[in-house]
């Protein structure tokens, strides 16, 4: 369903605007049941009606839809009000074609009961009884003023049934009919659109998730950049003093902290930058073969990690990059780590309109309760302090962005793929 019209739409006239297009071909419906009866009643069963005049009727309610339909579309007007008085106007027609074909002993008076039915699934209860007491109204003028019809009042003979009771019958039916499938079909509109206002839910709890981990981030960032440099200064000082007394493996460890102090800061940087552009700000258009060289370029024990590339060459994805390798390298590690020592091949082809990317381990892999728990925040199932639960989490989220998805295939005792697709830019090669 349109998130638009999700989003103009206030609670008291969601149910009406969500009908409103059943409710003009409802009328319709009517309109043309209301027309045919007349002329069948008239030609073939011969009773005296006057066809022309209980026309106007139902040419008033076809007409009036073209105007509901208009005012509907313009939104100036609440659709509730809209759909109440459409109703009001059907019960004043249905009125007029009952006084000139019988008045109370027609049959098809059943049919004020429709209105009101579907007053009471779809308008607020003021409406309904106000529509409820206009009906019982109208329902009374037809025994101060109508056109007999001695056929509808006459009493049938034994072994035979009147026209009344047969009206009667072919007015009930039409009148069930008419409630069960309008009303079916409201409540199941209702329920799609409860269902979209749960999942807009459900996005907006995930966003949320996921600015709550970028204030983290960005807190950690600041709070960290003052321990780093102390640990830079140390380090710097404690190399110095390796080199003056000679320690080269000293020395060598000194130099060692310094370089991952600098990787550190380098994440921290890459951190603020990506927290401070949004993510489809960024997208650039990546061959695949580059984009996977990149990720191996940046891989701890990349000799563990083989690499499939696509048959075309050609072949690239529109994504921000960096944030699309960090993805690819949380997918890659977390292979590694449950691999033991087995490679990890990571692969990437175009499949049609999607590109497909693919990180296959030979690890324990992983039973139903885990696969259906995975990709959900800080839910990791790495021994403490090797892993926060994040990595899957926010490459989920990402892939979703993007208009893709991230999904998993696992074996216990086989090992487990990570599948991660993507669109690609422009037509399929």
């Amino acid at each position: 369903m349109d998130t638009t019209l999700l989003a103009r739409t206030s609670i008291p006239d969601a149910a009406p605007r969500i009908a409103l297009p059943w409710i003009v071909r409802l009328r319709y419906g009517l309109a043309a049941g209301q027309f045919l009866t007349t002329l069948v009643v008239r030609l073939f069963l011969g009773v005296d009606i006057p066809i022309v005049a209980m026309a106007v009727g139902p040419l008033v309610v076809a007409g009036t839809n073209l105007f509901l339909a208009a005012q509907a579309a313009k939104g100036s007007v609440s659709t509730s009000r809209l759909v109440a008085w459409a109703f009001v106007l059907d019960t004043v027609c249905l009125t007029y074609v009952l006084m000139l074909s019988g008045g109370p002993a027609n049959p098809f008076s059943l049919l004020y009961l429709v209105q009101v039915t579907l007053a009471a699934v779809i308008l607020t209860k003021r409406w309904t009884w106000a529509l409820g007491g206009f009906s019982a109204f109208c329902f009374g003028l037809l025994f101060w003023q109508y056109r007999p019809i001695p056929a509808l009042e006459m009493h049938h003979a034994p072994g035979t049934i009147s026209l009344h009771l047969a009206g009667m019958w072919a007015g009930f039916a039409v009148a069930a009919f008419l409630v069960a499938m309008f009303s079916g079909k409201i409540s199941e509109l209702l329920r799609q659109h409860e269902d979209s206002l749960l999942k807009m839910q459900a996005e907006l709890s995930k966003k949320d998730r996921l600015a709550s981990l970028a204030t983290l981030a960005a807190g950690a960032a600041h709070e960290l950049s003052t321990p780093l440099g102390t640990i830079a200064i140390v380090a710097r000082e404690m190399e110095t003093t390796a080199d003056a007394l000679g320690d080269p493996s000293l020395a060598d460890d000194c130099r060692l902290i310094r370089s991952e102090v600098e990787r550190c800061r380098d994440i921290l940087w890459r951190m603020s930058v990506q927290g401070a552009e949004p993510t489809g700000a960024a997208l650039e258009t990546v061959p695949i073969a580059e984009l996977l060289e990149g990720v191996l370029e940046q891989v701890q024990n990349s000799g563990r990690l083989r690499i499939e590339l696509d048959a075309d060459p050609l072949a690239s994805v529109r994504i921000p990059r960096r944030p699309f390798e960090q993805a690819l390298i949380a997918l890659v590690r977390n292979g590694l780590d449950a691999g033991g020592t087995a490679d990890v091949v990571l692969s990437g082809r175009r499949m049609g309109n999607l590109a497909r990317f693919t990180v296959v381990d030979r690890g324990t892999g992983m039973p139903e309760e885990v696969l259906r728990r995975i990709g959900e925040p800080f839910f990791t199932t790495k021994e403490p302090g090797k892993g926060m639960g994040l990595g899957t989490f926010l490459t989920r989220a990402l892939a979703e962005q993007l208009g893709g998805r991230l999904s998993y295939e696992s074996v216990p005792g086989a090992g487990t793929s990570a599948i991660l697709e993507l669109p690609v830019e422009g037509n399929p090669a």
